[in-house]
Formats: C-alpha cells, structure tokens, sequence
C-alpha cells in the first residue's frame, strides 16, 4: 500500500470517529469504535472497520451506520481535501474476537 492512500486512511478514520461521536443523532449508534480504514487505490471505495460495545445490537448498529453512511460521507468532504471522497461501507472487525478466541486456546494449552 502507498503512502498517500495510507495517510488518506488514516485521515478518513480519526474524522469518521469524529463525526460518529459528535454529529451523528442515531441512538444505535452509541460506543462504537472505528479500528480501521481499508481505501481502494482508485478512491472509489472505503472499508470502514468498527467495533460495538453491546455484541446483541452488532448487526442492527452496522445497519444504521451504513444507512448514515451518504450523511458521514458528505462530513467528510467538508473535512477532508481530496477530490473524490469514496463510498463508505461499514463492517464489524471480527479480528478482535479473533484475539480473544486465540487466547483462550493459549490459556487452555498452558493449563494443560
């Protein structure tokens, strides 16, 4: 990956965070984190990586947020200076639960 679609990423991530604490109204909303950022070479597509505070709500959290999706994206563009900002998709990062799984086993084997 280069390093302008890096800094780009980086960019979109801390100002997505931003709008999602400050300007978003939707009480589905709430306790969500932005982990990661993951933007085609085009700039024609964000994967934007969230976490949820309450497991239970995960899929109707990601709906709203992909539902607010075109009002964060026209955010962004007041924000952030790039000719095109791209579509915005969110998705749950299962890597940390991952994490978490991947402990338990480790714990598991040194009980042993």
């Amino acid at each position: 990956m280069n390093i302008k679609i890096e800094r780009i990423n980086h960019m979109i991530m801390e100002e997505v965070s931003k709008i999602l604490m400050l300007e978003v109204k939707d009480e589905n909303i709430n306790f969500v984190t932005v982990t990661d950022c993951d933007t085609s070479n085009d700039l024609s597509y964000c994967k934007i990586y969230v976490t949820v505070l309450e497991q239970e709500k995960k899929d109707e959290i990601l709906k709203a947020l992909n539902n607010a999706s075109s009002f964060i994206r026209g955010e962004l563009a007041k924000r952030i200076e790039i000719r095109h900002i791209p579509e915005l998709k969110f998705l749950y990062d299962e890597s940390i639960s991952y994490g978490e799984h991947i402990d338990s086993i480790i714990d598991k084997i040194k009980g042993e």
